[in-house]
């Protein structure tokens, strides 16, 4: 459609408008379609509520939405968040309002399976140990820090989860020379990719239990929330290396903490966390455990950005959004709730 004249009508709203601002090309790409958001930053029910309630449109990218702000949108149609995971979305009560809820999930593909490879050589290499003791002066200490690094290898990188990303690390690290194993949720599923990268599929407890490294790559759900508890981490061989791009509260951070402080687990790279809210205006200081330990790269939930990751989103988040206002459905791969009823009917998609 390249005529978007009747989206004005609509109220849309695009939400963490001071955490996560509009760049000049999202607003180009909004104007574009006609849309004009009204920016707003609220994190909680209270201050969200007044601003969205008559709105046709929600655009988010990390504020939750709760079932309590979900009951109160009188004529929304469509949520569309402008990134991948939709665990802060009650997703049920959006359904049984009849408004679609949509993502868009090969966004950052490439940037999440970039960040992993680069966390895992940064602890293998003990960059950041070796930084900080040149940044010291202390050359000596710096040469030492390398004197038991791993050669990549030979080695086994094991991967919970076997989805796009999963299958882009795989790819980047069989080229440094890593056996590549995996699994996921539904065992049962063809294995005609895993055998065309040459990925062995396993079960989780036998992964854990072979991997000289583990990347996790799941969604956040109830059935994934602590799937690594105490029990399950101390399944990974001694010295292993984990890495997390996925969701903090799929892993037990405590047990993990007690892990790494041991010295049972080597060390873990770490984009997301279920104790630290990365996503929050006021700044405080760090006393979180995970902070404090010298073995931790952690990185603020940026594995999913680059300049293209970002306009990919926008592009995908906006036409989403545009299709629904036009009376038409998204892309099936886009639609979280493909049981929905929508409040409003719409139309097969147009091509």
């Amino acid at each position: 459609m390249s005529d978007w004249s009747h989206l004005e009508e609509f109220r849309v709203v695009r939400l963490n408008a001071v955490l996560s601002p509009m760049s000049q090309y999202e607003r180009d790409r909004f104007r574009e379609h006609h849309l004009y958001p009204f920016e707003v930053e609220a994190n909680t029910p209270s201050t969200i509520i007044p601003r969205v309630s008559d709105c046709d449109a929600i655009f988010v990218v990390s504020t939750a939405l709760p079932e309590g702000v979900i009951e109160s949108l009188s004529r929304c149609r469509v949520i569309s968040r402008l990134g991948t995971g939709t665990d802060k979305v009650d997703v049920a009560a959006a359904t049984r309002k009849g408004i679609l809820v949509t993502n868009v999930p090969t966004f950052c593909v490439q940037e999440q399976a970039d960040h992993t490879m680069a966390l895992l050589l940064a602890l293998h290499r003990k960059l950041p140990q070796m930084s900080a003791a040149m940044a010291a002066g202390a050359w000596n200490e710096a040469r030492r820090q390398a004197s038991a690094n791993q050669r990549l290898e030979g080695r086994v990188l094991g991967l919970i989860g076997f989805g796009n990303s999963a299958r882009a690390v795989a790819r980047r690290a069989q080229g440094f020379g890593y056996r590549v194993i995996a699994t996921r949720r539904n065992m049962a599923a063809p294995t005609e990719t895993a055998d065309e990268l040459g990925v062995e599929m396993m079960g989780l407890e036998d992964l854990l239990k072979e991997s000289d490294d583990v990347s996790l790559h799941l969604p956040l759900t109830d059935e994934t929330y602590h799937l690594l508890d105490e029990t399950m981490l101390r399944k990974m061989k001694r010295g292993s290396y984990f890495v997390n791009t996925s969701r903090g509260a799929i892993v037990d951070e405590k047990a993990l903490v007690e892990l790494l402080r041991a010295g049972t687990l080597a060390g873990a790279g770490i984009d997301t966390f279920e104790g630290i809210d990365v996503f929050v205006e006021e700044q405080r200081p760090p006393d979180h455990p995970l902070l404090s330990l010298d073995n931790v790269i952690l990185s603020p939930h940026v594995g999913a950005i680059s300049v293209q990751a970002m306009q990919d989103v926008t592009n995908g988040g906006i036409a989403n959004a545009a299709a629904v206002l036009s009376g038409h459905w998204p892309p099936a791969e886009n639609l979280v709730n493909p049981g929905v009823v929508p409040r409003f009917p719409l139309a097969d998609r147009e091509e």
